[in-house]
């Protein structure tokens, strides 16, 4: 069978043809590649991760580090607070040893008025009342002088705060609710006070 030349279209230009005069020709190789995009991408919106920001994370030597320094700080805090406790009771010691000091010491001439009483006992009976009685005065006012004046008044109203009742009497002569004689004397006013006086009390009507 014979085999005709095929014939070429007039209408599709042959590439190896020279373009005429004037027309253009389609760029050949310069086309654009496929690919993934070389340039910046659209934001998705999603954070950078803490090695991208703000560097690498603290290693676990670093946390051990700083555990060790908060525990040193505690048991240090700890040191002084415990140093300060002993201080205050060494200096509360201290403060009671001097006031005990202290009361004692003006007690030394009440005992020393009492053995020169002792002493001359023998010689004047009568003396001893006396010498009783001065040495009672100087003891009342030492412990006035520490704060803890006497009480042992009568025929002033009864006080509840001051006085404690041991006994009710009838005496026409005192009025009510007044004090007829005083037992114990006391001593010391409100916190400060070392006892109540023991007193009897007129009876109401």
């Amino acid at each position: 069978m014979p085999i005709h030349p095929r014939e070429s279209d007039p209408a599709v230009p042959d590439p190896a043809d020279p373009a005429p005069e004037g027309a253009v020709r389609p760029p050949r190789g310069d086309l654009p590649r496929s690919g993934p995009p070389t340039g910046p991408g659209p934001d998705t919106g999603e954070e950078p991760g803490p090695d991208a920001a703000g560097g690498p994370a603290p290693s676990e030597d670093e946390h051990t580090a700083e555990l060790k320094e908060l525990e040193d700080r505690w048991r240090r805090a700890l040191a002084d607070l415990d140093n300060l406790r002993k201080r205050h009771a060494r200096e509360l010691e201290r403060e009671r040893t001097v006031e005990r000091s202290r009361t004692a010491a003006a007690f030394l001439p009440v005992l020393d008025n009492l053995e020169l009483a002792l002493t001359h006992a023998g010689s004047d009976p009568g003396a001893i009342v006396e010498g009783v009685r001065a040495v009672r005065d100087q003891a009342v006012n030492v412990l006035e002088l520490l704060g803890y004046p006497r009480h042992a008044e009568t025929g002033v109203a009864f006080d509840p705060a001051r006085h404690e009742v041991v006994g009710v009497v009838q005496d026409p002569d005192a009025p009510p609710g007044t004090v007829v004689e005083v037992l114990r004397p006391g001593y010391g006013d409100g916190e400060r006070q070392l006892r109540p006086a023991a007193v009897t009390v007129a009876k109401r009507e």
